[in-house]
């Protein structure tokens, strides 16, 4: 097949492994900037362009659409979607999962184990919505942040009072959740293909860091995973419309339960 990879960066790791990976099955593959392709949008003759040429002979795309660039990056998995083209991840999948607060909603809506979560865009009763999560310590977020980004556990409810009026300063609504102390700065990434995890990883945070992820300095563990955790794992990918998805998992008191499910997971680890 030729295979189209969607990446700003030919050179980042996950995308150079999904290159090498096409090549040693004997596919063609080509990484394609999304931000440097342009589109006609028509009716019987829809289009994408790019450098000068028009992208006509793909059979397959695989989209790396980075956070930052969710807008215009699902705008080109659209249009390679309006002219037939297969995506492994659909553009309205990808921006469902980008959402946190939809994904939540749609994941607690299927029953899926979640922490307990709050949403609020008043800073009014900044107290109730604290206790209805279970108080301090809690972790405070915000909803477009990335890699551990814009993540802030507060100890005290004096602290979680600070943090949500700094992040409503910045005009961001809140989104404060329950601290799974249990887990120990650990969660497990499952990477979901389809209808089974083919990998796992734990990955534990830096010391003095409860964000496990590699980005902030966390280290990688090798993981057996539970079929209670398998099981969340497929179903959570399934129910954001996933074909390809990493589901971050973290082990409570009440059996495992659903941070994130990430459309272009890393690989590296």
């Amino acid at each position: 097949m030729k295979i189209c990879i969607l990446s700003r960066n030919p050179a980042l790791y996950s995308t150079s492994k999904l290159v090498e990976a096409c090549k040693q099955r004997g596919h063609d593959v080509e990484v394609i900037d999304p931000l440097l392709c342009y589109m006609v949008i028509a009716s019987h003759h829809p289009t994408i362009h790019y450098k000068g040429r028009e992208l006509t002979d793909f059979d397959a795309v695989i989209p790396r659409i980075g956070a930052s660039i969710t807008f215009y990056g699902t705008a080109v998995v659209r249009q390679f979607e309006m002219m037939g083209v297969f995506c492994i991840n659909e553009s309205v999948a990808i921006s469902r999962s980008r959402d946190k607060l939809r994904s939540l909603q749609l994941l607690a809506r299927k029953g899926i184990g979640l922490p307990v979560t709050g949403f609020a865009h008043s800073t009014k009763f900044t107290g109730d919505l604290i206790s209805q999560v279970g108080g301090a310590p809690l972790v405070v977020k915000l909803l477009e942040g990335t890699q551990g980004v814009g993540v802030v556990l507060a100890e005290t409810q004096n602290a979680a009072e600070s943090v949500i009026e700094a992040f409503r300063g910045l005009k961001q609504n809140i989104l404060v959740q329950e601290f799974v102390k249990e887990a120990n700065s650990c969660d497990i990434r499952c990477f979901v293909v389809g209808e089974r995890v083919v990998a796992a990883m734990m990955r534990k945070g830096r010391a003095g860091d409860f964000r496990s992820n590699l980005h902030r300095g966390g280290s990688v563990l090798t993981v057996k995973l539970t079929p209670e955790e398998r099981s969340t794992a497929v179903r959570a990918a399934k129910i954001m419309g996933l074909n390809v998805a990493g589901v971050d998992i973290l082990r409570s008191n009440h059996g495992p339960v659903v941070m994130e499910v990430n459309s272009s997971p890393g690989l590296e680890g």
